[in-house]
């Protein structure tokens, strides 16, 4: 009998290690939620098509915000541009802030983040509801805009940026 107790007390201390340790496969806790896992965006970005060129640049992440601005230069004139920002909001959520040409501030609270994605959302925003960055793997940039269409149909716009050489 004292070698069974014996026994049971050894496999309960090693599950009581082995177990927070994740040796028996538990999931490692999600990495938290914070601006400086965008410093992947903080550079120069470029799209050209059909005379159009989009630039878009992103600041590095300092003091709980990083800073971009967009332009649009279509057959050598400035048709758009935009002021936007990410920055941490009450209780340290993360919020996309954009300002277009002529239009109103718009936040948009961060949805999901990973290594080299994020996404962000305002559902009480007529378009785009939904504003997304994605690194590729060939190094480009994948941004983009989804929202309701009239008939209820989603539409998305892609941008597929280069990076610009420093």
């Amino acid at each position: 009998m004292k070698c069974a107790q014996w026994y049971l007390a050894l496999v309960w201390g090693l599950l009581t290690v082995a177990l927070p340790a994740g040796l028996f496969g538990q999931a490692k806790p999600p990495e938290p939620v914070t601006i400086a896992r965008l410093s992947w965006l903080a550079r120069s970005w470029r799209l050209e098509k059909a005379g159009r060129v989009v630039e878009e640049q992103w600041m590095a992440p300092a003091g709980g915000v990083m800073l971009g601005m967009s332009r649009t230069v279509t057959k050598g004139k400035l048709t758009e541009y935009e002021f936007m920002q990410v920055r941490e909001g009450p209780g340290g959520e993360l919020y996309f802030v954009a300002q277009p040409y002529r239009q109103k501030e718009t936040a948009f609270r961060l949805q999901s983040q990973s290594a080299g994605e994020t996404v962000f959302e305002n559902k009480e925003h007529d378009f785009p509801q939904v504003i997304g960055y994605s690194l590729r793997p060939d190094g480009s940039l994948l941004a983009y805009l989804e929202g309701p269409k009239a008939d209820g149909t989603t539409r998305r716009v892609e941008f597929v940026f280069q990076r610009v050489p420093r």
